[in-house]
């Protein structure tokens, strides 16, 4: 009988929960896993990287509540791998620095198991660093300490404070919320100055972040005043008087902002990347899902001397399809591309190729008035337009109107995708790319919350009909000055400036 081949297992380090400080091979290995072991410390957007296909078990582990217990984790991490399944065990920060990795490779080593190792970065470094804090500087110290602030199974702390504080380095210490006052009190009488930098810093790197700065004699009373809850990063030393200064991500124009992306789902990371960079807390909604419509894009190519794009959508699903009749950009030789917005136009720009004309103001009118009135349109020109299903009429009305020659292609169409439950009051401003995202929302959302409930969202339109459908139903219109992602996160910092 043949024996069962053994699986592998991977323990990989998140980071501390900004997606953008996961490495590199940690988001590789996480795409390939077939079972997926994560914490609750691991973020939203890491998680979002584990294939459909996967096992998902989620063993929770928060601070002094941990319904799956650690020695049940080891067990699990060892029968999915003898089950021949390729495991990814996903922890935050650093599994190796406070985060138990030894010992769930202790029963895998024991059974003959293979696994790996993929450090993550630290939220003992990381913390301090989104809250301006460089945790070695040469006029300041020349070391620094990681300490756990907390005991296996609640005992007493056993830390020789008298040694760290003679080591005048800075002290970082982890898990230390709830004995904060034990800590600050055991520095001092070990012979810390009471007026010693100190900060804590709460769910470091990710929007909802807070930083505290204090004295060590007065932060354990600030910490409680302010209601300071784990995950949490206690920072001791001078150079945490250097906070204000080098403070870049409080500083960030949406720090904080809580906006909900709408886009269909292909698309939303887009904005969101684009908002987080800023400081925004992101929650994705997706409204709507892009369905390709199978055509021959070839034949009316053929027929056609010029192309118009009236999407980003409609120039990926054109490329898609023709690249799956064996053709390539070569089959746009000398055609004229024009391009109904700069998103549109940018989009194009991923295939090599740059829009020959874009409109003043991104929309289908106006596309075709400009074309028309500019004598952009020769004679007899046949135009193809790539488009999706019930499209708005603006451009071929115009067309018509002209006598303009066209032949219109549908390479997709919008659905709309139900939701799970959203709380609209939780979210300072909603992002809407179409009109089509405005009603998909309502039709999810509405069997939860009336029209009066509809008219306290904020909602950032990309243009005047996406506002238009929006304003249908209540809702506080802001229009971005131009059909664009950038300009939609240029109006959101407008905003939330006041």
């Amino acid at each position: 009988m043949k024996e069962n081949k053994k699986g592998k297992v991977y323990l990989i380090g998140a980071g501390p929960g900004d997606a953008g400080l996961l490495t590199v091979r940690g988001a590789e290995i996480i795409q390939s896993a077939e079972t997926a072991v994560y914490d609750r410390l691991v973020g939203k957007d890491i998680l979002k990287l584990i294939p459909e296909t996967a096992e998902l078990i989620n063993v929770g582990k928060n601070a002094g509540n941990h319904p799956v217990p650690q020695h049940e984790i080891n067990k699990i991490l060892l029968e999915k791998a003898l089950e021949g399944k390729t495991v990814v065990r996903i922890k935050g920060g650093d599994s190796f620095v406070f985060g138990r990795g030894g010992e769930e490779l202790e029963l895998l080593e024991q059974n003959g198991i293979e696994f790996e190792v993929v450090p993550g970065i630290t939220s003992s470094l990381s913390a301090p660093a989104y809250a301006g804090i460089p945790v070695t500087h040469r006029d300041y110290c020349s070391s620094v300490h990681i300490i756990t602030g907390h005991s296996k199974e609640n005992k007493p702390l056993n830390i020789d404070f008298e040694s760290l504080v003679k080591l005048n380095g800075t002290l970082i210490f982890m898990m230390s919320v709830s004995t904060l006052g034990q800590i600050a009190e055991g520095l001092i009488n070990a012979g810390m100055d009471k007026d010693m930098p100190a900060a804590i810093i709460e769910n470091g790197t990710r929007p909802e972040q807070r930083k505290f700065v204090s004295t060590i004699s007065d932060i354990a009373d600030v910490a409680e005043q302010n209601k300071v809850i784990s995950p949490a990063v206690f920072a001791v030393g001078k150079v945490c008087g250097l906070s204000e200064r080098f403070d870049w991500f409080s500083k960030l124009p949406l720090k904080g902002v809580k906006i909900a992306v709408t886009r269909a789902a292909n698309n939303a990371s887009k904005l969101s990347r684009k908002l987080a960079e800023l400081g925004a807390d992101i929650t994705e909604y997706p409204c709507i899902s892009i369905k390709p419509i199978k055509t021959d894009v070839v034949l009316p190519l053929e027929n056609s001397n010029s192309i118009i794009f009236t999407s980003a959508n409609g120039v990926e699903q054109f490329f898609n399809q023709l690249f799956e009749c064996n053709k390539d950009i070569r089959a746009l030789y000398n055609k004229k591309i024009y391009c109904v917005g700069s998103q549109t136009a940018k989009s194009l720009k991923q295939y090599g190729i740059i829009a020959d004309f874009v409109p003043t103001v991104y929309d289908g009118y106006h596309l075709a008035t400009e074309l028309i009135e500019n004598n952009i349109i020769e004679p007899n020109e046949k135009i193809l337009i790539v488009k999706p299903v019930n499209t708005s009429g603006e451009l071929t009305e115009v067309f018509d109107k002209n006598n303009v020659k066209y032949e219109q292609l549908t390479v997709y169409e919008t659905e709309y995708t139900d939701n799970p439950d959203i709380d609209i009051h939780a979210c300072d401003y909603f992002t809407f790319t179409s009109a089509s995202c405005v009603n998909s929302f309502i039709e999810s959302a509405g069997k939860r919350y009336t029209k009066e409930d509809f008219k306290q969202i904020k909602a950032v339109c990309i243009g005047n009909q996406t506002a238009a459908a929006a304003e249908q139903y209540g809702m506080q219109i802001f229009i971005a000055n131009e059909a664009s992602l950038d300009s939609m996160a240029e109006k959101l910092i407008e905003l939330s400036r006041g």
